[in-house]
């Protein structure tokens, strides 16, 4: 295999006609001839940001799911939710489970907290001088905030977590970063206060990183789940048992039953969460909007909490403690994903709040409708009708 070097424009990088230029070039070295790949609406100026080295576009799915029935404090009304996939039911389970629950009255959905972080961390001569340092970090919150927030209109720093082991000391710092998901935006701030930190001339310092994986950014931890990053966010609806089984074919009592297996099963195998499937409707999304899916890593770890009322009801609640979510900024301008936004009414600024409450209704959807099935025998025969592409 050749080692020359893709065709590269100093000048002006995002054109057609460089974009072409690597194409030509991969055909040359492999032999395969990109007719679809080069197929695309937008012009490549409009990358700057989003991609380097652009040669074309990726051409998935998207289908449409709803009406969804929300009431949210964001997000109240019937929406369309733009599914982007290439694996057969999904969309459908989607949409049946908006349809149950569209019957049932509509999902309330809650934005119970919003932080996103980063977490430098300090290392000193020893614990003495960490410990001293926690404590000047705690006096001098008001002059990390005022240096953090100097860069940036949007993000507010909440506050900072302390976390120690030996002479380690990191800081997590907690922001509030409005309509964007905020990582870039954070690490710019915290790396602001932590350069006014070295000025201080902190006693017994000796090194210093801008992260060591406190943040647990792009990967989950159990830090996240009782913390939270990104949004919090809850999604609930109480369903009649005589819906649940005109619809799903399947009583309250038998869906409690087999949430009490689950539940053991992710217990066993030490999962990161209890759901069914949490990751195919937010990855579907993230695809559509224009979000950064790596983050489907943190977001799709999330809680399921039942329970069987006296009548017969089965109350139905999903919570995910780490939804990443953006209506600006990011992949969320470029053509359609700016098109799916704006279906849901979730492009710009004020809207972040209401997509994360979409998202969560849509998930709770996906975890019925897979559940459901699971319970009336019907999962495997609804995937060989529509998702086998043999």
């Amino acid at each position: 295999m050749s080692n020359a070097k893709l065709p590269i424009d100093k000048t002006d990088n995002y054109t057609s006609e460089t974009a072409q230029a690597r194409r030509a070039f991969v055909t040359e070295k492999t032999g395969v001839d990109f007719q679809h790949l080069a197929q695309y609406s937008f012009e490549p100026s409009v990358l700057k940001g989003n991609i380097e080295n652009f040669a074309g576009v990726a051409q998935v799915p998207i289908g449409f799911a709803g009406p969804l029935k929300v009431l949210g404090e964001y997000a109240q009304g019937n929406f369309y939710v733009p599914l982007a996939t290439t694996e057969g039911t999904l969309v459908a389970s989607y949409n049946r489970g908006m349809k149950l629950c569209r019957e049932a009255g509509g999902i309330t959905t809650t934005v119970m907290d919003d932080a996103m972080q980063r977490a430098p961390l300090f290392v000193f001569k020893n614990a003495r001088y960490s410990k001293a340092f926690g404590e000047w970090v705690t006096a001098h919150f008001d002059e990390l905030k005022t240096k953090a927030e100097e860069t940036t209109s949007a993000g507010k720093l909440l506050d900072i977590e302390q976390y120690t082991v030996g002479k380690l000391h990191w800081l997590r710092f907690n922001y509030s970063t409005g309509d964007a998901a905020g990582q870039n935006m954070v690490t710019k701030a915290t790396h602001r206060a932590c350069h006014w930190v070295f000025d201080q001339n902190i006693e017994g310092l000796e090194h210093f990183t801008m992260a060591a994986n406190m943040d647990t950014d792009k990967k989950h931890s159990h830090l996240n789940t009782l913390q939270t990053r990104g949004k919090r966010v809850v999604a609930e609806i109480t369903l009649p048992n005589e819906l649940l089984q005109g619809i799903m074919h399947v009583s309250s009592e038998a869906l409690f039953k087999q949430r009490q297996y689950s539940n053991a099963g992710s217990m066993l195998s030490n999962a990161i969460s209890n759901g069914s499937h949490f990751a195919n409707g937010i990855t579907a999304i993230f695809i559509a909007t224009g979000q950064d899916v790596a983050n489907v890593a943190e977001s799709s770890a999330g809680i399921v909490y039942v329970e069987l009322k006296p009548n017969g009801d089965y109350y139905f609640s999903i919570t995910i403690p780490s939804l990443i979510v953006a209506t600006y900024g990011g992949g969320t301008g470029l053509a359609t994903q700016r098109e799916c936004l704006q279906m849901m009414d979730c492009f710009g600024a004020g809207k972040v709040n209401k997509l994360a409450e979409i998202v969560a209704a849509t998930v709770l959807c996906g975890e019925l409708s897979l559940g459901a099935a699971i319970v009336a025998n019907e999962w495997v025969s609804s995937h060989e009708q529509y998702g086998r592409n043999r």
